[in-house]
């Protein structure tokens, strides 16, 4: 995040506007909306600013921009065709200490002015860090049709409940989900339907009856949030994600994925390496049916799916012996997601009929994998957490007569900017990792689908823009 997003009050204080032309009226206009006193400095007001002017109290100061211009003033905006005087102006303001913006030059500002979605009170401001003002009103419009005008209607109507529900509610967290639940209900359908006074009656009645302790149930999410891409996370994962009091996540979750949790959540790393766990597998059980129990909304997110090689068994199985309410919502799996990001179709009736999925890595005291089974040939198989026997994985499969020039590839990272695509064989593939210090998370492909990689591979991280 390169820029504090805040919002400034304004009202009834002094804001400068340096220039009169159709910009500088736009700018102008969005300052008198917000309430403040406006103070234009430009030889000759354009005919925007002029109607502006008409229409609105707008102090005009017919002459060239001087220093003491901006003695007294809250916020300045230059916003002339002289790019020298945009310039000084915003030299002077910034030595100061008065945010200014400068038109069309993210450099010289200390603020960005951003697009906004006005549902007064309720105000959406989007920001591009002043890099493509276009792209932030394409953003806006497309924003625009899921902000009904009815929201500030909700949010004015909240407010008139506000103490009321504080002196009922005196614990934050108690407050927070009560409103939760108003907003989310028949209340809000109320006033989206133009029915302010039932909605009025109906939040009365919730307040009056509300229980001022009351004894909330916990329940567990368990999320997949897929191979790291954010884009790949589902509509009910993103909004149990929004909805959580605490987030109980894996080394697998990728932190574009974890910027998405409500902002207020506990979060509890019980992440996961090789012969390293931060928290056990029976204790992170334990611990989500004690966050639970404590009657909180508890997110499980676990990088993938949570059933496939994600445990998630069993987690809902101690959930069922402790009669803990649970959801559970599946995410793209790494072979899946990986995959297809490196342009390895997992099946193809020219080369693969079947896929397997196997973890490399056995649970203590298990039984070894059926390697008569995983060598056949015209198969895909998958290796998840495989990387640390990638030597062992390759003289199984040949020893069990797969062919030592067997395509074999190696996802690192997949789905993420960071992205790395290793292709070889059965015989090279464990010089590859040693020569490329290949890290975990790294997915093993093993299957003549892999030759595929060479034609189809259409993400191409290193190529972003960044």
């Amino acid at each position: 995040m390169k820029l504090l997003p805040i919002f400034l009050d304004i009202k009834n204080k002094p804001c400068l506007v340096v220039g009169a032309g159709p910009v500088a009226a736009r700018k102008a206009e969005l300052l008198l909306r917000a309430g403040a006193s406006v103070r234009v400095v430009a030889k000759e007001m354009g005919e925007a600013m002029a109607l502006l002017q008409q229409q609105s109290t707008i102090e005009h100061k017919a002459r060239s921009f001087e220093d003491s211009d901006l003695d007294q003033v809250y916020t300045v905006i230059a916003a002339t065709n002289d790019k020298k005087l945009n310039a000084r102006v915003s030299e002077l303001a910034q030595a100061k200490r008065i945010p200014v913006n400068v038109v069309d030059n993210p450099k010289l500002c200390s603020f960005i002015m951003p697009s906004i979605i006005d549902r007064d009170p309720v105000q959406i401001a989007i920001s591009t860090g002043g890099t493509s003002p276009v792209l932030a009103r394409q953003l806006r419009s497309r924003l625009e049709s899921l902000v009904p005008a009815a929201y500030g209607d909700l949010a004015r109507l909240a407010e008139q409940y506000r103490d009321t529900v504080k002196q009922t509610f005196p614990k934050v967290e108690e407050r927070r989900r009560f409103w939760e639940s108003v907003l989310e209900g028949p209340v809000t359908e109320h006033v989206f339907a133009n029915r302010g006074s039932e909605a009025r009656a109906l939040l009365d009645k919730l307040v009056a009856t509300a229980d001022p302790d009351p004894d909330y149930l916990g329940e567990v999410y368990l999320v997949g949030a897929g191979p790291g891409d954010p884009d790949l996370l589902t509509f009910k994962a993103l909004r149990l994600m929004q909805k959580c009091d605490v987030v109980v996540y894996d080394r697998l979750v990728s932190e574009p994925i974890l910027d998405l949790v409500r902002r207020d959540a506990e979060k509890i790393y019980a992440g996961k390496a090789r012969a390293k766990h931060s928290i056990s597998q029976e204790n992170i059980n334990q611990l989500l049916v004690r966050l639970a129990k404590e009657g909180k909304r508890v997110l499980r997110l676990k990088g993938g799916d949570p059933f496939v090689f994600g445990r998630g068994g069993e987690e809902i199985s101690e959930l069922i012996d402790e009669n803990i309410d649970f959801q559970v919502v599946p995410g793209i799996t790494a072979a899946s997601g990986c995959a297809s990001y490196a342009g390895i179709p997992l099946t193809h009736r020219d080369y693969s009929q079947a896929c397997i999925f196997v973890t490399g890595h056995r649970k203590e005291g298990g039984s070894d994998l059926n390697w008569d089974m995983l060598s056949h040939a015209n198969q895909t198989v998958v290796f998840y957490m495989g990387l640390g026997n990638v030597q062992r994985i390759c003289d199984s499969l040949k020893a069990h007569g797969r062919d030592p020039t067997t395509p074999a590839a190696l996802i690192e990272k997949g789905t993420t900017p960071v992205q790395k695509v290793f292709i070889g064989n059965l015989d090279t593939l464990p010089g590859i990792v040693d020569s490329n210090e290949v890290r975990a998370p790294t997915l093993i492909i093993v299957g003549e689908v892999v030759e595929l990689h060479k034609k189809l591979h259409w993400y191409k991280p290193g190529e972003e823009i960044k």
